[in-house]
């Protein structure tokens, strides 16, 4: 089935754009989905793309020291994945594995990035909702590790 603005106009994340700046964005997303334990992406791959989820849970992970993926938040629908793509160098920040199948629209990162540029009202908007959730995600990032520490403090006084 093909992408449409109304699909679109579904997605929180799109919530409030005009059905023209829905309309621009149709050519670039396409349905897809990812099965239950594979890798969308690794922490430090090219970042070329970003999904809206639409069904299911994708957890967010990133190396660290004693852990084999280090899971920092479990997204579910309806979430943004990947900001990564947006800024220079493209590459992503964190890992991501999908839970179980896992159901998205895809955009494609260097088209959206041209798009941005030709229409910058829309670059504004959209830059700054993908601002926003990078905000929340550093948040919980931040909170999660802290867990972690005291965690592991915890355990070593036992």
């Amino acid at each position: 089935m093909q992408t449409t603005v109304e699909m679109l106009a579904e997605q929180p994340f799109l919530a409030g754009l005009t059905e023209h700046q829905l309309s621009l964005l149709v050519p670039l997303a396409s349905r897809s989905m990812f099965h239950g334990g594979n890798r969308i992406f690794r922490e430090g791959a090219p970042a070329e793309e970003f999904w809206l989820i639409t069904d299911g849970r994708v957890y967010l992970d990133c190396a660290m020291p004693g852990y084999d993926d280090f899971v920092l938040e479990t997204l579910r629908s309806p979430a943004v994945l990947g900001c990564s793509w947006l800024f220079p160098p493209y590459r992503w920040q964190f890992g991501a594995v999908s839970v179980h199948t896992t159901e998205v629209l895809a955009f494609n990162g260097p088209q959206m990035r041209a798009l941005f540029q030709s229409d910058p009202s829309l670059g504004f908007e959209l830059t700054t909702r993908f601002l926003r959730v990078m905000g929340d995600r550093l948040h919980t990032a931040r909170r999660r590790l802290a867990d972690c520490q005291r965690e592991t403090r915890h355990l070593d006084d036992v």
